[in-house]
């Protein structure tokens, strides 16, 4: 998700439920029968990532479909649906650790960073290999914070990946997000 687009869903948690349908109204074209704010917020929210970096395509649409057709559903689960080390189960499992050559104390590639600093709301968004701010490309986080500062700062501890909650600036605490939320 782009900065913009991540501005305007955080937005989205300050507005009231009459101005949600309002935005509903303007971003899907019709009124909701919905007066549920979360509900709506999800909604808007989905609809605005969807513009913003394109919707699924057609062929992962009739896949969906197809999958949901061939879904097996049950009225009841099963009293025990997995035992504890059933084949089943181990099958299930994916064994496996991440490269150890990337620094434990980085969140997932996908993950947006978020800072305030003077007003100013700082989002990085974690790369496999680098980090994006403002549409350029970083190779580190201490270059983004020298970027947003004018000075040299440790970047772990500019956005509190340190283990601890560090505070910056001393004044704003660092907040991690998902992106897939």
């Amino acid at each position: 998700m782009n900065a913009e687009t991540y501005k305007e869903v955080q937005e989205l948690g300050r507005m009231t439920v009459g101005e949600l349908r309002e935005k509903y109204l303007d971003v899907y074209g019709e009124e909701t029968r919905s007066y549920h704010k979360e509900f709506l917020s999800k909604r808007i929210a989905w609809r605005l990532q969807s513009l913003a970096e394109g919707n699924l395509s057609e062929r992962a649409r009739r896949r969906a479909e197809e999958l949901a057709n061939d879904a097996d559903l049950r009225i009841r689960t099963p009293r025990d649906p997995y035992k504890c080390g059933s084949a089943e189960m181990r099958s299930r499992t994916i064994g496996g650790r991440l490269s150890p050559s990337r620094d434990s104390r980085l969140p997932l590639p996908g993950t947006l960073l978020v800072r305030e600093f003077r007003d100013k709301t700082v989002v990085v968004k974690v790369l496999d290999e680098g980090f994006e701010y403002e549409d350029h490309r970083y190779k580190s986080l201490s270059a983004i914070a020298r970027e947003v500062t004018g000075n040299k700062w440790n970047g772990f501890l500019f956005f509190g990946l340190t283990g601890n909650k560090v505070r910056g600036n001393g004044n704003h605490e660092t907040e991690r997000r998902d992106e897939r939320e």
